[in-house]
């Protein structure tokens, strides 16, 4: 395997061997996570529940490119291109600071690349396109608070990411958000474009469908329909966070959940930029947001909640979900 490396930040610092090591003066310490070895859960679902980031202050994360087979719909699977070998790929967290390191490394079977959108440096070093058994290296320091997308960027970027290269990373705000919450969750939307599939036949790509916008589905965390049959589960009197990553391609997020208002909305997840109040935020392509809301007794209490892009064309072909409170069964002919 050839391995190039670019080091980009703090000068004269290089990667560093797996384990914990600790820094003087500058407690907490390194971390690693291999997503080859530590997949994200998708049976029954992707799992949207979300850890809090460690208190490393360097954070490294070997990504390894896979093709695989993923299920998109019920019954329907498709030859997709990966991070980690799900879609979306896993959730990189990290805080504001942070040291962050990446490891990739392409075990696919065609040239591919990653694209931070939270990372301030140049495209043309760590950004560039490697081939299959090669890898590189690269490390930039979390500056901006957020949920930002992670997709690969090599042309033509609207292939890839119709095949599924894309994650969400998350940044952590230096001194926390400003608010307590009790859970949080993931949620990344995109489009699939393909030909007939099923479980014995996967989906191919349909260029032309991708090029005209017509998608076949759209889903939250890679599989239409999923949070419908398995809810989402949250308590009466919960606060929760959702954190919201568009991966497109080509369609904005218009987010809403059907029963209660947001408390908070962060636009691509800054909390200086916090609105109150809000019914819909709309996400587009690229982007994220941060979207807070209680569900307290005397409001948005026990009960069943749909979450959906509020651009119910895109909704019908998978993009909803429901949130159950208080375990409450999910009753039938429940609506959106």
């Amino acid at each position: 395997m050839r391995v190039s490396k670019v080091v980009l930040g703090i000068a004269g610092v290089g990667l560093l061997a797996v384990g914990a090591v600790a820094f003087a003066g500058r407690a907490p310490r390194y971390e690693f996570v291999d997503f080859g070895t530590s997949m994200t859960p998708t049976t029954p679902t992707y799992r949207a529940a979300l850890s809090p980031a460690s208190r490393a202050t360097v954070k490294e994360f070997r990504i390894p490119i896979l093709d695989a087979t993923v299920e998109v719909a019920p019954g329907v699977t498709y030859n997709g291109w990966t991070f980690g070998g799900t879609v979306p790929g896993p959730v990189v967290r990290v805080r504001e600071g942070d040291l962050v390191r990446i490891r990739l490394v392409n075990k696919a079977s065609m040239p591919h690349s990653i694209d931070f959108h939270a990372a301030r440096i140049p495209m043309s070093r760590a950004f560039r396109t490697i081939v299959p058994g090669d890898s590189m290296s690269f490390e930039f320091t979390a500056r901006d608070p957020g949920a930002y997308l992670v997709h690969c960027g090599t042309p033509p970027v609207l292939l890839h990411l119709m095949q599924g290269m894309y994650l969400p990373i998350i940044v952590d705000p230096a001194d926390g958000w400003p608010t307590r919450v009790e859970k949080e969750f993931v949620v990344v939307q995109s489009e699939f474009y393909l030909g007939a599939g099923n479980s014995a036949q996967p989906g191919q790509p349909d260029w032309n469908q991708a090029l005209a916008k017509q998608a076949t589905y759209v889903v939250f965390n890679g599989r239409a329909f999923q949070y419908q049959a398995h809810p989402l589960e949250v308590a009466v009197g919960d606060h929760v966070r959702f954190f919201v990553v568009n991966a497109g391609p080509s369609f904005s997020s218009d987010f809403h959940i059907v029963g209660t208002v947001f408390d908070r909305v962060y636009p691509d997840g800054n909390p200086d930029h916090a609105l109150t109040g809000v019914q819909t935020w709309s996400v587009p392509a690229g982007g994220g947001a941060v979207f807070e809301t209680v569900f307290e007794e005397e409001g948005s209490g026990a009960g069943t909640y749909a979450f959906v892009t509020h651009a119910f064309a895109d909704a019908a072909k998978g993009a909803v979900g429901l949130v159950q409170v208080g375990g409450v069964t999910v009753a039938s002919g429940i609506g959106h």
